[in-house]
């Protein structure tokens, strides 16, 4: 289920009214959306303000992912959310539509309305309750509507900084590339749990892009488990290099 841009709405009422843990979309719950959208909007878009990206590394690589298709698989660890998303949202200009798999419930309905004040795409679906539709959702984003839907390959859950075979699959099922994308800042906190990366204000910040990856239409599980390791390898990599783009020793 794919909705675009700013002022899209559910497609399925069932959303609408309820959701697996019980919750309903009241009037109540849509005044506070409402309010709880534009101010987390707000707070991240200050956020990125107060950070300055200094270097960007590989920027030529999305250039070289989009002439040859109209869309791509960005990937990059859960952990790199923050500025991993700044910088496609930036690349718009670029041609880039770029989505994320929002919950299909009324929980996820706030995010929904967050991706699409940035301009995002958003794609109904969960990646651990509805895996398979999912793929399929993410499938027709690419190829239908030339989206490119966002991957963390550890997903929230986990196992960190692992990369599990959703996109390489998405990647072959489509033939289109997967571009790795990691980010390091010169100050940042971690969260206890998850190690997500929240860059201190005033702090700065690279940027690092890998070739994209291309996944053969025939390839068997050892080929797709050997590609789950040199992806996990190349993400590390980025992140050294975005490290090292910086100059001196980052979180």
């Amino acid at each position: 289920m794919i909705e675009s841009g700013p002022g899209g709405g559910l497609r399925n009422s069932i959303y609408r009214r309820i959701t697996r843990s019980g919750r309903r979309m009241t009037v109540w719950r849509r005044m506070l959306y409402a309010v709880a959208a534009p101010l987390g909007v707000g707070i991240i878009r200050f956020w990125w303000l107060t950070c300055r990206i200094v270097r960007i590394e590989g920027d030529e690589h999305l250039e070289a992912a989009l002439a040859r298709n109209p869309s791509l698989i960005p990937c990059y660890w859960h952990q790199h959310q923050l500025f991993g998303a700044r910088y496609l949202v930036d690349q718009r200009s670029r041609g880039l539509q770029v989505g994320w798999l929002i919950s299909p419930s009324v929980d996820g309905e706030l995010g929904a309305m967050m991706v699409r004040r940035f301009g995002g795409h958003v794609i109904r679906g969960s990646s651990t309750a509805t895996g398979a539709r999912a793929l399929k959702d993410y499938y027709e984003a690419l190829v239908k509507h030339g989206v490119s839907p966002v991957i963390t390959p550890d997903g929230p859950r986990g196992p960190r900084f692992q990369f599990k075979p959703g996109a390489i699959l998405l990647a072959q099922m489509s033939g289109r590339p997967i571009l790795p994308i990691a980010y390091a800042a010169s100050r940042a906190w971690l969260i206890k749990w998850d190690k997500f990366v929240i860059p201190v204000p005033f702090s700065r910040i690279a940027i690092a892009v890998g070739p994209p990856r291309y996944v053969p239409r025939v390839t068997d599980s050892g080929a797709i488990e050997a590609l789950q390791n040199e992806l996990t390898a190349e993400l590390k990599r980025l992140y050294g290099v975005a490290r090292s783009a910086l100059g001196r020793r980052s979180a």
